[in-house]
């Protein structure tokens, strides 16, 4: 039987979920998602060009339909993994924050993470598989001026944990990966350049060393599984 994987929250080929694909690629036929599609084409062809397996599908996390409609392209008893890529930081001081703005980064960072993750849990059903989410150090604690990131990605960690208690026994291993810190990728590189050059390469968090985390997470035996992991430089103050 063929195995698939779903990765949600993909960008650029040098970001954290196009690197994604491409190493599980290898091994398993991916669907990647996200809400543009000339993006995901990209990302998929040069995939393939590597010769991975791979399937680009728009959809936006926040609509329940949307979700159902991209897990309804895995054949059924396909599904191994799923992990969840999806959340930009969203900074901002509670007091002045517009109650929408809070919204949208609860809808992205949290719901998102309910809708795919219900959909995952009911495709491994009787046949198990891995389901990660992303997260950072905002999942593990407040700060000040960041109360709508904190919020969310603090909700989406308790509802990982969650899961991972209870799907344990339906053979589903959940991991929540905790990113702390700025990751080397085009996000940064290309979008801030001047932050990116002050960092340097030392200051920012590998990607290859990310996606060896998730992988390691995906292959973990079922004796020997782990919830959280987490990532930093050597630089990082935490």
């Amino acid at each position: 039987m063929s195995k698939s994987a779903i990765v949600i929250g993909v960008g650029p080929l040098n970001g954290l979920g196009g690197q994604l694909a491409r190493r599980f690629s290898k091994d398993l036929h991916v669907y990647i998602a996200g809400r543009t599609l000339s993006s995901l084409e990209e990302v998929a062809y040069q995939i393939s060009q590597e010769g991975g397996q791979v399937t680009a599908v728009q959809t936006d996390t926040r609509d329940e339909k949307q979700i159902q409609e991209l897990f309804a392209h895995v054949p059924e008893g396909d599904l191994d993994l799923a992990i969840y890529n999806v959340g930009n930081n969203t900074p901002g001081a509670i007091k002045d924050m517009d109650p929408g703005y809070f919204e949208h980064s609860w809808r992205v960072g949290c719901f998102g993470g309910f809708l795919f993750a219900k959909s995952a849990v009911n495709h491994m059903q009787g046949q198990g598989g891995t389901l990660l989410f992303t997260g950072a150090s905002a999942s593990m604690r407040g700060r000040a001026g960041f109360g709508a990131f904190n919020s969310s990605k603090g909700a989406l960690r308790n509802l990982a944990q969650a899961l991972a208690k209870e799907c344990a026994q339906d053979g589903i291993h959940v991991g929540h990966v905790v990113v702390d810190g700025p990751i080397g990728g085009d996000k940064i590189i290309k979008g801030l350049p001047d932050f990116a050059k002050a960092k340097g390469e030392s200051g920012m968090i590998s990607l290859q060393g990310i996606v060896d985390i998730y992988e390691m997470l995906y292959r973990q035996p079922r004796n020997g599984w782990s919830f959280e992991v987490d990532v930093r430089t050597s630089e990082e103050r935490w």
